[in-house]
């Protein structure tokens, strides 16, 4: 029989019903007077016998605690990614405000935030045929997410209207459809490319990088367009960014050469802000 911290042994006033499986030839325990007062040095090298007079040289107060340790999971929530909600969406339009434009201060940052915050509510305006998901990263939450009040089938916004109670804070966002607003068009009639998904707004707060919250965003986002049937993922990464290049190379995706003189489109952002275009077949990579 196995007990934490082997107190029923030493003391078998705390647990009562253990006492029988005590040696009547024990000794008695110490007192806590008697034991606070006795230093480390005086104990040190002198074996000592446990209660069932096996000799022991583990020093008296040193705590034992890996088996009570194993009774109790670690109280660092892990960080899950989900669909984002309604409750979301504030922090979705700081976290995207925070990271793409953090040198602006008040009142523009703000009217920024209110301006996604709107845009956010306002919905995902799609063509027909085409998908959008808002993707986060919650760190804080709870082990199971399933509690909330609300509906899966009310969206407000293309957010689902459910609240959750241990929702957790946003550390991360992406965006992912199958618009193809920025891949080149096919054909002489400029046709919109189907099959194939892109990859946006990659954010993670400052506080929460360094932590593989883009990558398992990206992961998750390969597998949204896995289930939509798309056979590749395609998107923009600033050619300055070392850290988001080394990323997305780790996940398979390759640098596409633009044509000379194509104008294929490209995010709108500051100028000056040189891009590279990648793509990645999902068939050479898993599910990863």
């Amino acid at each position: 029989m196995s007990v934490p911290l082997n107190l029923s042994l030493r003391y078998p006033y705390l647990f009562p019903s253990l006492s029988s499986t005590i040696s009547s030839s024990a000794p008695p325990p110490l007192p806590l007077r008697a034991m606070s007062c006795r230093s480390s040095s005086e104990l040190e090298g002198r074996p000592r016998s446990s209660p069932l007079g096996i000799p022991s040289r583990i020093p008296v107060g040193v705590c034992r605690a890996s088996q009570t340790a194993d009774l109790f999971p670690s109280l660092c929530p892990e960080v899950v990614v989900r669909d984002a909600r309604l409750e979301d969406c504030w922090e979705v339009a700081d976290t995207h405000c925070s990271s793409f434009f953090p040198d602006y201060a008040f009142p523009t940052d703000l009217i920024l935030r209110i301006d996604r915050f709107v845009a956010l509510l306002s919905g995902f305006s799609v063509p027909p045929g085409c998908t959008r998901t808002c993707l986060v990263a919650v760190t804080g939450a709870s082990v199971s997410d399933n509690l909330y009040i609300g509906c899966e089938d009310l969206r407000i916004g293309g957010f689902e209207g459910k609240v959750s109670f241990g929702r957790g804070s946003v550390a991360g966002i992406l965006t992912v459809d199958t618009v193809a607003d920025f891949l080149p068009r096919k054909g002489p009639f400029r046709q919109r490319r189907t099959g194939i998904a892109y990859i946006s707004n990659v954010a993670v707060r400052k506080a929460d990088r360094g932590k593989g919250i883009a990558k398992m965003l990206v992961a998750k986002a390969e597998l949204r367009a896995r289930s939509w049937g798309c056979r590749s993922v395609a998107l923009h990464c600033d050619a300055n960014n070392i850290a988001a290049m080394r990323l997305y190379k780790g996940r398979g995706f390759k640098c596409i050469r633009v044509p000379e003189q194509a104008k294929w489109p490209q995010p709108k952002t500051s100028p000056g802000i040189q891009f590279n275009f990648m793509m990645k077949l999902l068939s050479d990579y898993g599910t990863s």
